[in-house]
């Protein structure tokens, strides 16, 4: 089902996923889609995410729920980091107030996936967290944050010519989101990490980061894989496996040690 939500005033396109038959007790899924690279990518940012989402729904028996962040798809607004953690936040309470659901787990796809580390470390709602080919920071757009607006601009992230109102706040943003740290706050909540070994945007180690900081998150390496691990079955089947396990230690955690 394709709907709307508001974050901040700005009016925000998503799709509710919902089982065919009655829901069963559990945390919802949210997944969240990566930074656009060119400007179809924007234009159709998530765009595969509906289907997975309805897949998820539909085998696990919850409400699930993806979205599009501020300048990517039909959604309002413009890029910034600070504003795409805001997006984020609401999209929890969204699907909070359209289902009610035992908490969230939240799934990301390279930036929606470190997006997802900071918000999960800060709130108490998510659950767990599972992550597709995610950054370990954002220290290359703080060293040229000129070079990205520019680019965000020329894709359509950024449509507001006079967006953003100071450039050196917009770009402070990116020193200010620290995933490393936020996985190592988010602990000891479950998390997955899968990572293609040959992705070339995001070296592995930055996985590694990540792994490391929670201590005690899982790590699935996949061989052959490039950066785009949604078009990847194993790390699909990986990743409904993966969730499936999570709703169920949700009601019954004695199923961890067993």
């Amino acid at each position: 089902m394709d709907s709307t939500f508001e974050s901040n005033g700005f009016e925000l396109a998503c799709h509710i996923g919902r089982p065919p038959g009655d829901v069963q007790r559990g945390p919802g899924v949210i997944m969240c889609h990566g930074f656009p690279i060119g400007q179809l990518d924007a234009e159709r940012s998530g765009g595969t995410f509906p289907q997975l989402m309805d897949r998820a729904a539909s085998t696990l028996g919850c409400v699930t729920m993806t979205f599009n962040f501020r300048g990517c798809g039909t959604s309002k607004g413009d890029f910034s980091l600070q504003a795409w953690v805001d997006d984020l936040r609401h999209a929890i309470s969204h699907l909070m107030t359209v289902s009610e659901p035992d908490g969230v787990i939240l799934l990301g796809t390279n930036t929606g996936g470190s997006i997802a580390v900071c918000v999960g470390a800060d709130d108490p709602r998510v659950t767990a967290l599972g992550l597709l080919s995610p950054r370990a920071d954002f220290d290359d757009w703080a060293q040229h944050p000129r070079r990205l607006l520019e680019h965000a601009r020329e894709i359509g992230a950024i449509r507001d010519r006079s967006f953003p109102p100071s450039v050196d706040e917009w770009a402070r943003e990116f020193r200010r989101f620290r995933p490393v740290a936020a996985a190592r706050k988010f602990a000891p909540r479950p998390m997955l990490v899968m990572h293609g070994d040959e992705d070339d945007s995001v070296p592995v180690s930055d996985a590694r980061q990540l792994v490391n900081a929670h201590g005690d998150a899982e790590l699935s390496l996949l061989t052959g894989a490039g950066h785009r691990l949604r078009h990847d079955p194993r790390a699909v089947a990986i990743l409904l496996g993966w969730l499936d396990r999570m709703r169920s230690l949700q009601h019954h955690p004695s199923a961890a040690t067993s």
